[in-house]
């Protein structure tokens, strides 16, 4: 696949990706660099959701996984350049990549293969990605580039800005390249939330609001040289960082702990209900350092051969010192709350309502933390001879990865309002209570103000060191040495592979051999005495692909292809840590199973593609994934010998943890359609569509349950694009929705669900001159409400909104 020159236009850029997919040897979807600029996409995710079969999972509105075809988001790997790339974040919970950590405008090309070949990582059960960056010697000469932008948040004001800026130069042997991009919002999440229902209806009303402030920032740069034709060396370097400082207001009506009344699912009346408060100014952060040095040489008898060196740091850490109160005795509430909406439940408290009646005596204070660092070094190599219609091609990767990690840990109480008084600094934790009402979008039935947040955390950190001087507090319990874990991993990797072209057929099939070892370090702790333990294990394994390609006619393409693949367990779920309880009959087991298996897939596609004349393509697309080895979660016996130390026969104990399920399956079709309507009169030949819809089935199984769903797989995903450019005007109307998912697995098959929602976007550009162009981009006009439910949307566990976001600028180019 080529690189791609942008050149601003929505047209040129469609013309480039379906040109590059009716080229590639595989199924795939490919979106060009320009494409992101004419949606208002920040990050790399946002961007992706637009190609078939692609949904989008989001954290407080933002763009941050990716799905395809409905799949766990874990089935989905990507490279950067080619080189392999496995997130860690959040205590190692998954493996998947982060893409609001790589703003899109880093990017030349993003590349969804959905068939593998041999010369692509296995470790992909439905698609693996690969991000590409720009290369200087795309162009000739001087130029530069960027945009920036202003706008605002719908809900609270918040400010939106971006900027981005890439200077290249480049004559016939040499080129450099420069750039940073900069994007920030500050925004307000509105979030209801419900602990649970019982037999008598919901058990609490969890009423949230989030002041959040995140910036994405992104440099990058390299350099190439190429003596001759055919002869190429370079270097790259890419640094991105996502930031989100996050402060809670929340307060939990607890009505299952009501002294009197009643409660039911639709309304209620209760007395002595207690009120809690839960405040922080949190941070979460994710960096990613990257480097890499490569070559090309290709000869003109069809030799061609290319290195790659690749070193990667990822680092994830997240800090949230959560201050909690409760009202006691008589400050416990007498209220009522209607429930017939349970969405938006109200609640009328009896009396004046105040919420700085909290017991200041009993705040505590809890230390959630998280750090997951990532170190990986990475050799490949391909060789490929062209041998009239027949190529020979094999390679290498060797890949060496350390993970130090540390689970999400919240296990290190400080009781900073009974001990600070004794300090010499005492903790009131209602005077944090401000006089600003919450600017909310959701009705409660009372008002609630603001609590400074930010006094609240410089007071507790000044709090802390002196409980630490004092011998009260001590931070190294932050994180138990159960949570704590080391791993390095080692893959070897080669392949052979051998492409035919034979008039209208083209085959390539062949063979990726991996040899994967792990070695595992991590303490168990049982009955306070802290045992180190390490799991070694190694495995090799063979991956056959083939992917066959018939050209009936000069715009009709016919693809079949077959494979087999992998996906490894997150680091979290196979590490070495644990804590015991030889006092439960049985025993109980709270850690990682360093036992886990691989899920293993053998998958098929086929593909209809018809190539319209001039600028457009409809195809039909359908797979079928069978997977062995599913990950669950689930408490059941351990059925190994590996925590039976001291004497102790452990495999009977019930472990909490990720488990291996059985067979399962994961089917769909994919329905794409892009047209410039150009057989229509004069202005009218502006307008274009681009469409897609995926319709997706699946389930697996375990020893105890069948038919289980996927978690993420919403069964129908669509996406569709209005475009209209011409007399320098360039403007889209974007539709995407997704329908209802399973979120989190629960046991005997129950489970959160996540309601589907729809999401539109309007993109206007107008070009001034050939260098400026002006913008807007106007995301989530539909203003989405993200709903979680138990069981059906009549019992919902969580409501989110963050509003509507508008952004305007100008985009140059020199």
């Amino acid at each position: 696949m080529g690189e791609i020159v942008v050149t601003g236009a929505i047209l040129s850029a469609q013309q480039e990706s379906i040109g590059l997919k009716r080229d590639a040897v595989n199924l795939a979807d490919i979106a060009a660099s320009d494409s992101v600029g004419r949606f208002p996409d920040q990050n790399a995710a946002a961007a992706l959701s637009r190609l078939p079969a692609v949904a989008v999972q989001r954290d407080q509105g933002q763009e941050r996984y990716i799905q395809v075809r409905g799949a766990p988001n874990r089935w989905t790997s990507v490279s950067i350049d080619g080189i392999p790339m496995v997130g860690v974040d959040e205590g190692g919970d998954t493996r998947a990549f982060r893409f609001d950590a790589i703003p899109a405008v880093l990017l030349s090309q993003m590349v969804i293969n959905k068939s593998l070949t041999s010369d692509l990582q296995a470790d992909a059960v439905v698609a693996t990605i690969d991000l590409r960056t720009y290369s200087p010697m795309d162009r000739k000469g001087l130029h530069v580039s960027g945009d920036a932008g202003y706008g605002m948040m719908d809900l609270g004001g918040g400010e939106q800005r971006q900027g981005s800026l890439r200077l290249s130069w480049s004559n016939d042997n040499f080129g450099v390249v420069l750039g940073g991009s900069h994007y920030r919002r500050k925004q307000l999440t509105d979030n209801r939330e419900v602990g649970a229902y019982d037999a008598n209806g919901p058990t609490e009303f969890d009423v949230r609001q989030y002041k959040i402030e995140r910036w994405n920032n992104g440099l990058f740069g390299g350099a190439e040289y190429s003596p001759a034709d055919g002869q190429r060396i370079y270097a790259k370097a890419i640094f991105s960082e996502f930031n989100d400082n996050e402060q809670r207001n929340q307060y939990e009506f607890r009505l299952d702990r009501a002294t009197g009344g009643i409660r039911t699912q639709d309304s209620g009346t209760l007395t002595g209900v207690p009120l809690r408060g839960s405040f922080n100014f949190g941070e979460y952060r994710n960096r990613n350092y990257i480097g890499t040095v490569g070559g090309d040489y290709e000869t003109d008898d069809g030799l061609t051969a290319s290195f790659k060196f690749n070193y990667t740091r990822t680092e994830n850490t997240s800090y949230l010192p959560l201050v909690q109160a409760s009202t006691s005795g008589e400050n416990n509430l007498s209220l009522s709350y209607d429930n017939s909406d349970p969405n938006f439940p109200i609640v009328s408290v009896e009396g004046p309502f105040n919420q700085a009646s909290l017991s200041s005596s009993g705040a505590y204070m809890i230390a959630a933390r998280q750090r997951t660092v990532s170190d990986s070094y990475t050799a490949k190599f391909d060789i490929a001879k062209e041998m009239g219609d027949i190529t020979v091609s094999a390679g290498s990767l060797y890949a060496d990865r350390t993970i130090d990690g540390t689970l999400f840990s919240t296990a290190n109480l400080a009781y900073i309002g009974a001990l600070g008084a004794s300090v010499g600094q005492p903790f009131d934790i209602n005077s944090y209570v401000t006089n600003t009402a919450w600017d909310t979008g959701f009705p409660l039935g009372v008002t609630l103000n603001y609590v400074d947040n930010v006094a609240m955390r410089r007071d507790i950190d000044s709090l802390l060191a002196r409980m630490e001087a004092a011998g009260l507090y001590n931070p190294a319990l932050d994180t138990p040495a159960s949570d704590r874990y080391a791993q390095r991993e080692k893959t070897l990797a080669g392949y052979i592979m051998g492409k035919v072209e034979s008039g209208a057929l083209t085959a390539v099939g062949g063979v990726r051999i991996e040899r994967y070892s792990m070695n595992n370090k991590g303490t168990v702790v049982a009955e306070g005495v802290a045992t180190p333990l390490t799991y070694d294990d190694t495995k090799t394994d063979f991956f056959p692909s083939l992917n066959l390609k018939y050209a009936v006619t000069d715009n009709l393409v016919l693809r079949l292809a077959g494979q087999r693949s992998i996906s490894r367990p997150a680091y979290g779920a196979i590490r070495v840590g644990a804590s015991i309880n030889d006092t439960n009959s049985p025993g109980t087991i709270s850690g990682g199973n360093p036992a886990l298996r691989p899920e293993y897939t053998w998958g098929a596609d086929a593909s209809i593609e018809y190539y319209l004349p001039g600028n457009g393509m409809i195809s039909v697309a359908g797979f079928h994934r069978w997977v062995d080895n599913v990950l669950y979660q689930n408490q059941a016996p351990v059925g190994t010998d590996f925590y039976n130390f001291g004497g102790i026969d452990r495999s009977g104990y019930l472990l909490s943890g990720t488990y291996n399920g059985e067979s399962g399956k994961l089917y769909g079709v994919e329905f794409n359609l892009l047209k410039q309507f150009d057989f229509l009169p004069g202005a009218l030949d502006g307008f274009g569509f681009q469409g897609n819809v995926t319709l997706l089935d699946g389930s697996f199984d375990t020893p105890t349950e069948k038919g289980i769903a996927f978690q993420g797989m919403s069964k129908t995903i669509a996406n569709a694009s209005l475009f209209y450019e011409k007399y320098g005007i360039s403007a889209r109307v974007s539709y995407q929705w997704r329908s209802h998912w399973l979120d989190t697995l629960g046991g005997m098959g129950s489970g959160e669900y996540r309601q589907g929602y729809e999401n539109l976007d309007v993109s206007l550009r107008y070009e001034l001159t050939e260098n400026l162009t002006l913008f807007a981009d106007l995301a989530n006009l539909t203003n989405e409400k993200y709903i979680a439910y138990q069981g059906t949307p009549a019992t919902p566990t969580e409501v989110e909104q963050i509003g509507s976001r508008y952004l305007f600028g100008v985009r140059f180019g020199f």
